[in-house]
């Protein structure tokens, strides 16, 4: 199954040196029932999109709590087996908890915020909290990151987005 994993940069390099993520359990997102069904009209790449924006709001959240990684919102795409991925139905449609960790060579590709929008996306770190509460003025400032379109980097290039 596909996972999406929302990490720091900083967390990404720390899973390279180690050779993967974990241990479990880990939070992601996934295109599971409930998403499908909320999302009935979606295609498979339109629900993989969702999955993808609530991973990279976990991103924004775990930004929220490392003041020193890099202010872009990393998305981690990668396969793990269907029967050690596990619903999270308190947490959201999307979410999904790992029963296993994630190695390298699983992961996929990385979608990640171009530079320029480190300021947009520091703001939206700072309001996540806020705007997950209902928050108005916050979701307003955790729109504007969502809004910005996530660059996409195969595995193999990770190493050179890692020394950006």
């Amino acid at each position: 199954m596909r996972v999406y994993l929302g990490v720091t940069l900083t967390e990404l390099a720390g899973a390279v040196a180690q050779g993967g993520f974990g241990p479990p359990p880990l939070a992601a997102a996934a295109v599971t029932p409930e998403l499908r069904e909320w999302y009935a009209e979606g295609d498979l790449e339109e629900l993989e999109y969702a999955a993808t924006m609530a991973a990279a709001r976990e991103s924004l959240r775990r930004l929220g709590l490392d003041p020193d990684a890099p202010r872009r919102r990393v998305v981690v795409a990668a396969d793990a087996p269907d029967g050690l991925v596990l619903p999270d139905r308190a947490r959201g449609r999307a979410t999904v908890v790992l029963q296993a960790p994630i190695p390298m060579d699983k992961v996929a590709a990385v979608h990640v915020d171009d530079v320029e929008a480190a300021e947009v996306v520091a703001a939206a770190a700072k309001a996540v909290d806020k705007a997950d509460a209902g928050d108005e003025d916050a979701e307003f400032a955790v729109d504007e990151a969502e809004g910005r379109e996530l660059l996409w980097f195969a595995r193999q290039e990770i190493a050179d987005l890692l020394r950006e």
